[in-house]
């Protein structure tokens, strides 16, 4: 089974977690085994990047950047890198995001840190939600979920 993760940071009204569960959704319909982890609540392991196949990584835009739990899941895996790359890139992978205005400046800041990571293929545009999520945004998301199970079975 295809397994992925939909690494994400969400807060207070919750719109973010609403795309990290429309992700999961659309994986899910297709065959993948999905774990959602709100680095809101607690870090990540780093190593446990290791057992998947596919993710998803978003955040609320916070002054143009991502917000903390997802800054410091960056920052481990730009230092866990650097001693094994092995199982930490080459991964299929998306983006979603959520702000209330603006958040140009947040989507090019998420895609560059991505892309300079070379951590793997992305898998379509990056999502964007300007206030709460509405159904043709949790659409986007299902099948952005879908796309990152059918990019691992390629």
């Amino acid at each position: 089974m295809i397994s992925v993760i939909v690494l994400y940071h969400a807060q207070q009204d919750g719109n973010t977690e609403l795309m990290a569960e429309a992700i999961a959704k659309g994986a899910e319909q297709f065959g993948g085994s999905v774990t959602l982890y709100n680095t809101n609540e607690k870090r990540f392991d780093i190593e446990e990047l290791r057992k998947y196949d596919a993710a998803a990584f978003g955040s609320p835009e916070y002054y143009n950047y991502t917000t903390g739990g997802l800054q410091i899941f960056i920052d481990d895996l730009f230092k866990a890198r650097k001693n094994n790359r092995e199982g930490l890139v080459n991964k299929p992978y998306g983006l979603f995001y959520y702000h209330k205005e603006g958040g140009k400046n947040a989507r090019e800041f998420f895609e560059k840190l991505f892309r300079g990571f070379n951590f793997g293929p992305k898998i379509g545009s990056t999502i964007e939600s300007v206030g709460a999520p509405d159904e043709a945004i949790l659409q986007v998301c299902r099948e952005m979920g879908r796309d990152l199970v059918h990019a691992v079975e390629k």
